[in-house]
């Protein structure tokens, strides 16, 4: 079986740049269920979907055409070949994308693209349901947290890096109310998997975080 690493945990818990330097360490594929997740909200917000609207949203997703590439930053995102990877990043879009990931028809009609990433020699993949419902049969199942003040603080830096103003309190209301969201979602809500190995990354380095997951490889390889 080709074996898999998830990565779950909450917004700004540094779970794509962990999971970039994993996949990179050990030469897996990578995914980035997140930004499947934008991709299909930004293409229902350019159909003028209305994004609480359930019916509506999966109406827009019909004509859904997105492609993922390997990028140095994680992945390039295109929707009927167009490069939309900036767009992606928004919080705007990542809003949008929190509230229809709530709705399990677009949940359920998302699964199989998440699966399609599972390829030799082996993935590592990041989300919030992915060691629960996408791969639960996952070789190491990690759930990454944080503190909500770290994670505004991470956020803030990824998008002052990438050029977008924003505030700390701005930063704090929308995680937590994405937080709220995620946790209390009748249908696959964030949570740590049972076997998980949880990591609270507040005062741990990427490097610190990679190597703490690493430590936990031999014995499940063993195991399998």
């Amino acid at each position: 079986m080709i074996p898999v690493i998830t990565i779950d945990g909450p917004s700004g818990a540094g779970k794509g740049t962990v999971a970039q330097n994993l996949a990179d360490h050990l030469g897996f594929h990578l995914l980035d269920s997140g930004a499947v997740y934008r991709a299909a909200a930004l293409h229902a917000l350019n159909c003028q979907a209305t994004i609480d609207d359930e019916s509506s949203v999966m109406a827009a997703l019909e004509s859904l055409k997105a492609t993922f590439q390997p990028d140095p930053d994680g992945v390039k995102a295109y929707l009927n070949g167009r490069d939309v990877t900036h767009h992606l990043r928004l919080e705007t879009t990542a809003s949008a994308a929190s509230k229809v990931a709530v709705m399990s028809s677009v949940r359920a009609s998302l699964l199989d693209e998440q699966r399609s990433f599972r390829q030799l020699p082996g993935l590592v993949a990041d989300g919030r349901d992915m060691g629960t419902v996408v791969f639960p049969d996952a070789s190491l199942k990690v759930f990454l947290s944080a503190s909500v003040e770290v994670r505004a603080l991470r956020r803030a830096k990824q998008l002052k890096d990438k050029g977008i103003e924003t505030t700390m309190a701005s930063l704090l209301q929308e995680i937590g109310a994405r937080d709220e969201r995620d946790s209390s979602r009748e249908h696959s809500p964030l949570v740590a998997a049972h076997d998980a190995l949880i990591i609270d990354s507040s005062d741990l380095s990427i490097r610190a975080v990679v190597a703490k997951i690493v430590s936990a490889l031999p014995m499940l390889t063993v195991a399998e």
